[in-house]
C-alpha cells in the first residue's frame, strides 16, 4: 500500500511505530495533494481544502487529522507591520490549507509568491512546517501563529490536513488506520523517546519538540469535525470554495486516537 507522508517533523507521532506493510511517499502537502488526488497514492494527509474542493472522489480515514486547538508554532505569519496594516502577503507553495486561511483570516489581503517578500514587495510571509520552526528561532521579526488567530477567532480547533483515500478504495484501509492510531498512541505514551528520535532525525532540540508535538492534534473529533466545517464554511464565504461538501468516510471500526 502506498502510503503519503508529510516530510516535516509533525509527522513523527504518526509514523513513530507504524506496524503494517507500507510503501512511503514523502512531499511537501501540496505534493501529496496532486499525488493522491491523481490515485497515485493510498492514502495520505491531504490539505482539508484541497479535501473539500475534490470530495467526490474521495473518502477519509474517521479517526486521523492533524489539527491543533491554539497555537501550532509550525504555521507563522512573519510580518513587518501589525496585522491590521497588512496588505500584501507573500504565501508559500507547499500548503494550500494554510494558504486559504490565511486568506480568511485576512481578507483583504492580497496575496504574492513567497519571493515578493525578500525584494520587500510584500509586507508579511506565510511560512509552514520546518520553516516556520525554524524562522522562529532565528529572525525576530513579529510571528503570528495562524492556530492561535483561528482559535480566538472561533474558539474551535483548526484541521490543517485530513487523512483521504481516493476511490475505488485500496483494500487493508481499516487495518493501516488501526496501525497510524496505535503508532500515535504509543508515541503519546513515550514522549522522551519521541522527541529525542525526532531530533536525531529532524536536528530539532528535544525538549522544544517534545513541546510542539504537544500542541498538535491527531485525533478527528467532534471538535475537530466542527472546526473543519467552520473553516470550510468561511472559505466558502470567501470565493474559495464552491461549496460545503459532506465528510464521506471509509467504515472502519477501532479505539480513537488519543
Amino acid at each position: 500500500m502506498k502510503l503519503g507522508r508529510i516530510s516535516y517533523v509533525n509527522m513523527a507521532p504518526v509514523f513513530y511505530r507504524v506496524d503494517a506493510e507500507v510503501e512511503e511517499v514523502q512531499g511537501v502537502p501540496t505534493e501529496l495533494n496532486r499525488l493522491l488526488i491523481e490515485g497515485l497514492l493510498d492514502t495520505a494527509p491531504i490539505s482539508s481544502i484541497e479535501y473539500a474542493r475534490n470530495a467526490d472522489k474521495l473518502r477519509l480515514l474517521p479517526r486521523l487529522c492533524v489539527a491543533s486547538e491554539g497555537a501550532v508554532d509550525s504555521i507563522q505569519l512573519v510580518s513587518k507591520r501589525p496585522l491590521e496594516q497588512v496588505r500584501v502577503v507573500a504565501v508559500t507553495s507547499e500548503s494550500a490549507t494554510s494558504v486559504a486561511l490565511t486568506k480568511v483570516l485576512l481578507p483583504e489581503a492580497d496575496q504574492v509568491p513567497l519571493e515578493a517578500y525578500e525584494s520587500g514587495d510584500s509586507d508579511a510571509k506565510l511560512l509552514i512546517g520546518d520553516a516556520a520552526l525554524k524562522s522562529a528561532f532565528e529572525d525576530p521579526t513579529p510571528h503570528y501563529d495562524l492556530g492561535r488567530l483561528w482559535l480566538e477567532r472561533t474558539g474551535l480547533p483548526m484541521v490543517f490536513a485530513v487523512w483521504a483515500c481516493p476511490e475505488p478504495l485500496a483494500d487493508g484501509l481499516a487495518e493501516l488506520e488501526d496501525a497510524l492510531v496505535a503508532s500515535v498512541r504509543l508515541a503519546r505514551a513515550e514522549p522522551e523517546k519521541l522527541a529525542f528520535e525526532a531530533a536525531e532525525r529532524y536536528g530539532y532540540p528535544p525538549g522544544f519538540l517534545a513541546r510542539y508535538f504537544e500542541k498538535l492534534r491527531y485525533r478527528f473529533g467532534p471538535r475537530e469535525r466542527a472546526g473543519l466545517y467552520t473553516f470550510l464554511e468561511l472559505a466558502r464565504d470567501g470565493g474559495l470554495l464552491e461549496s460545503v461538501p459532506d465528510l464521506r468516510f471509509v467504515e472502519t471500526k477501532g479505539a480513537a486516537v488519543a
